[in-house]
């Protein structure tokens, strides 16, 4: 059974924006951060997005076909809701975390579902790798997620 090229098109352009997305996120969060070593890993993803939508551009060209330039508005949204939660919470950088951990859960869903579909080897090598990557990444920021609980302004809360 052939794969058919405009399906395979489809998936890396899905992915594509998946990338866009999580590199806008990354850059956003970034600017909001309080920690300096949160700051610089979040700018570490930023640049693995760029990279890596731009390897997927790359295949999609290869392939005849014209790669995606943006995120989706899906990605705008949750951005934007970031952006309102970041600005009404005592510790930012929980919040900023969470929706970090949420999106990078969404982008490594998003992976799978890519890697379930029947793609030509040189695509799946690149998305494989990728792959791996990102779930590194995701379980970087639940490790910083475990280690930034959220603060509450009543330390003694639920004791009496």
């Amino acid at each position: 059974m052939s794969t058919d090229i405009g399906e395979v098109r489809s998936t890396l352009n899905d992915l594509i924006e998946t990338l866009k997305d999580s590199q806008q996120g990354f850059h956003a969060a970034a600017e909001k951060l309080k920690d300096p070593q949160i700051h610089s890993i979040f700018l570490k993803f930023y640049l693995q997005r760029s990279e890596f939508a731009g390897e997927l551009q790359a295949e999609v060209t290869r392939q005849g076909g014209e790669p995606a330039e943006s995120g989706t508005a899906a990605g705008a949204i949750h951005r934007g809701r970031m952006g309102l939660m970041t600005a009404h919470a005592a510790d930012s950088d929980h919040e900023i975390l969470v929706e970090a951990e949420r999106g990078e859960e969404a982008a490594v869903k998003n992976y799978i579902a890519a890697l379930r579909r029947r793609l030509p080897a040189d695509a799946e090598s690149i998305v494989s790798r990728q792959f791996r990557e990102i779930q590194e990444a995701h379980r970087t920021v639940k490790e910083l997620l475990d280690k930034h609980p959220e603060k509450t302004d009543l330390p003694m809360a639920g004791l009496r």
